[in-house]
């Protein structure tokens, strides 16, 4: 190798530290010096949009799109992403090459005033930008006010400590990758509030027919987690999922058995439906898609669409 990999990535200090694990990576398996990774940092449209909702600006592929052009004409040889991040089709040409082992799946809660959503006065604020957060928590304490809080995870706790809402919540993976996950208040359980498709699972995405960048990246893919992510993935593609659509999902492997549970809901947190699968891990995507396909059927058009329609 006579050139660095060059590694793309967003800017925030997550993103910073997930590109640097797989550069880390990269070099231990394959015995590199340091001199032969680079991190490559772009800004995205999604990063650029602070004003308002990003389900109001295009939803998925915000903070994937710059980083893909520059896969696509060579500025960057490999892109490093936060697997909730993205869309479920690719633009032609990139391919999803390997999946770290998965972080922590949680949300925690986070407050200066409270110990739980529970324990918050009725009309307290709380900030997030995910829909499928909203809706958890409109479920569980319709008498919340609940308004949009976008920003990295440092600009999030800094609104937090400002006293510009009573709480927030965020991914426990982030926080543990940032060596942060002592400010969380409370650490939600899953069955209260089950995961974003993706959430706490790093992807590195390749270009398609790049033997020599292929063949480095795909030592790092951990076959649990690919397999998940392929159910949880296929899920979301037949839901037609974005970030107007609230939406979590969750394949866990035990053995050679995949557990699936997944959950569409009204922003509002007012009607859901929810399914559960169980497989073999070689049916992954197929079961992902049986999922999708019965909450489609259950739920019907007019509720599916009406949920595309939010602003």
């Amino acid at each position: 190798m006579d050139n660095p990999i060059r590694i793309a990535t967003r800017g925030s200090p997550l993103a910073l530290a997930q590109a640097e694990e797989v550069a880390a990576r990269l070099r231990a398996a394959h015995g590199l010096p340091a001199t032969m990774t680079e991190i490559v940092v772009f800004q995205t449209t999604g990063d650029r949009i602070q004003d308002r909702a990003l389900s109001e600006a295009g939803g998925k592929g915000l903070f994937t799109k710059e980083i893909e052009e520059a896969l696509l004409d060579g500025r960057a040889d490999v892109a490093v992403h936060s697997a909730k991040d993205m869309p479920t089709v690719l633009p032609d040409g990139l391919v999803l090459t390997a999946w770290l082992e998965r972080e922590d799946t949680r949300d925690v809660f986070l407050s200066r005033t409270a110990t739980s959503l529970d324990d918050l006065p009725g009309g307290a604020v709380v900030g997030t930008a995910s829909l499928r957060r909203q809706a958890l928590v409109k479920r569980k304490r319709p008498d919340l006010k609940v308004v949009t809080f976008r920003g990295n995870v440092q600009t999030r706790l800094r609104k937090l400590e400002a006293g510009d809402v009573h709480a927030t919540l965020l991914a426990l993976a982030g926080l543990k990758r940032l060596g942060a996950e002592h400010v969380a208040t409370a650490i939600i359980p899953l069955e209260d509030f089950p995961p974003a498709i993706g959430q706490g699972a790093i992807v590195v995405e390749t270009r398609e027919g790049d033997d020599r960048i292929n063949s480095l990246v795909a030592a790092l893919d951990h076959a649990e987690t690919a397999a998940a992510l392929a159910c949880e993935r296929a899920f979301l593609a037949v839901l037609d999922g974005s970030c107007r659509t609230p939406i979590a999902g969750h394949a866990v492997i035990d053995g050679e058995t995949l557990r699936f549970r997944g959950l569409v809901m009204r922003p509002d947190g007012s009607e859901e439906f929810e399914v559960v699968r169980e497989g073999a891990v070689s049916d992954a995507a197929a079961i992902g898609m049986d999922a999708g396909r019965d909450i489609v059927a259950r739920a019907g058009p007019v509720f599916l669409a009406a949920l595309k329609d939010v602003p």
